[in-house]
């Protein structure tokens, strides 16, 4: 039973290109850690979008950007974090914080 038709919330397909070598070790290391490609990609994409710090620091270390703007972003996300910590604040008031960050610094 495909995704789509076990659950109807899954309506969007996502697929790129790689080669040969590249997927067979894709496989393999999934397979090594009883991970299916749905499961892996799907948290992947969980992770980038909810903000997972893991996953932002990765993509801040292989994305176009100069030392200085990235070392910005991590402080204004460190701010951030720091702020969610000291007022303990909710998903919905954190989107605000971020969303007034991003206001401030649309060059981010």
């Amino acid at each position: 039973m495909s995704d789509s038709v076990a659950n109807p919330h899954m309506d969007k397909k996502v697929a790129f290109v790689e080669n040969t070598h590249q997927h067979a070790k894709l496989i393999l290391k999934l397979r090594h850690d009883g991970v299916t490609q749905s499961k892996f990609f799907r948290a992947i994409i969980a992770g980038y979008v909810d903000g997972d710090e893991r996953i932002q620091s990765y993509i801040d270390e292989m994305k176009p950007q100069g030392k200085q703007k990235r070392a910005k972003s991590k402080k204004l996300r460190d701010k951030g974090e720091q702020m969610m910590k000291d007022f303990g604040l909710n998903d919905g008031e954190i989107e605000n914080i971020f969303d007034l960050i991003e206001e401030e610094h649309p060059e981010l």
